[in-house]
């Protein structure tokens, strides 16, 4: 019976995940676009501090896509371990790279497909492989777990850096540095992770007709999750303004999961009873992500499609044999234009040093 429940719980907590990472996808998108229209209008921009995007409804339809998200993640989190959840936020980076191509004109070339392919290879493999968390059932146990030394020495470690970058490196640098900001979101969501874990404990023992509002780690977990979240809000919204938003979104996701997967490997001890090939499952589906998400925007400004692939081949292949483009080649193909000028530029080098091989 345990069995079965726990494998309804699994597909309960897959399914919520997947939602999750729809809403999240989409209100980068209607957040960026609610930006861009203030600017348009000469408003205080976000990044400077201003906050006239209260004033914008797309801004906060945005917001509401994002809250959507977060309950379902919430949910989540509540059925399934934070090592099978937190990996597919990476189709969030595909919900919202796909969008971008739709609705902010940011195109989706050979390499971003590449890379959508990887990424959900990626979150595949991390999820077979994903470490069993140690099985947490009652609040007071969730307690012991948040008491333990390790994650103590780790929680003020998060706290005193996310201080550091708030108030001395973010006046200085944010406005430049991209990692700033987004440090800032991913290392504070390593810990409300562990407030939405602890909430859906106390969520599930409250249906059960246990008196869990009496104890203080509620409400203390209630406070920590709303002023993580708030601040989480705050500096995403800043790095969303000033930086391009298919740079933004895979850089958080990267730091992000790294951060919840040693948050969690840290308060739930999932990596001590894990076999050889699980570990290595997981790093290498991890690794497939983040090289996933390299191509899906590292390369996004190359115009390179299935279409030119051919003349692609046929530039290397021309240039591997030696020989040179014709003058007909020159003049009436434009994209080979460019090799037309660099032929001619290392031609005229090599008539100017007396070599051979330029007649």
């Amino acid at each position: 019976m345990s069995q079965t429940r726990g494998r309804y719980d699994f597909f309960i907590g897959l399914v919520l995940a997947m939602s999750s990472s729809i809403f999240i996808g989409g209100s980068f998108i209607l957040k960026k676009k609610g930006l861009l229209r203030l600017a348009r209008k000469g408003s205080m921009r976000a990044g400077q501090g201003g906050h006239a995007y209260l004033k914008e409804w797309l801004w906060w339809a945005g917001l509401l896509s994002m809250g959507a998200g977060e309950v379902a993640n919430f949910a989540a989190y509540a059925f399934a371990p934070a090592t099978l959840v937190t990996p597919l936020g990476a189709l969030s980076v595909l919900v919202s790279a796909i969008l971008s191509s739709f609705f902010l004109n940011e195109k989706l070339n050979l390499h971003g497909k590449i890379g959508c392919v990887l990424s959900i290879l990626g979150s595949t493999v991390m999820v077979i492989h994903a470490p069993q968390e140690e099985e947490v059932e009652t609040l007071n146990e969730m307690s012991h777990k948040l008491g333990d030394p390790g994650f103590v020495v780790f929680a003020t470690v998060v706290v005193i850096v996310s201080l550091i970058l708030i108030f001395v490196v973010g006046p200085r640098h944010g406005q430049t540095n991209i990692l700033v900001y987004i440090t800032i979101c991913s290392v504070i969501g390593a810990l409300s992770v562990s407030c939405v874990k602890g909430l859906g404990i106390t969520i599930k023992e409250l249906f059960a007709g246990k008196p869990v509002l009496k104890h203080p780690l509620s409400w203390i977990l209630l406070l920590s999750l709303i002023v993580c979240v708030s601040t989480q809000i705050n500096y995403l919204n800043r790095a969303l303004d000033i930086f391009n938003t298919s740079i933004v979104t895979p850089i958080y996701y990267v730091i992000f999961t790294t951060s919840v997967l040693t948050c969690s490997a840290i308060l739930f001890k999932e990596w001590q009873h894990m076999a050889a090939d699980d570990i290595i499952g997981t790093f290498s589906g991890f690794l497939t992500i983040i090289v996933g998400i390299f191509l899906l925007h590292a390369f996004k400004d190359v115009n390179f499609t299935l279409a030119n692939l051919p003349l692609s081949l046929r530039k290397d292949e021309r240039a591997a044999n030696g020989t040179l483009l014709s003058t007909y080649d020159c003049f009436n193909h434009d994209e080979e234009s460019s090799a037309c000028e660099i032929q001619s530029t290392e031609s005229l080098s090599a008539r100017r040093n007396g070599s051979l091989s330029a007649f």
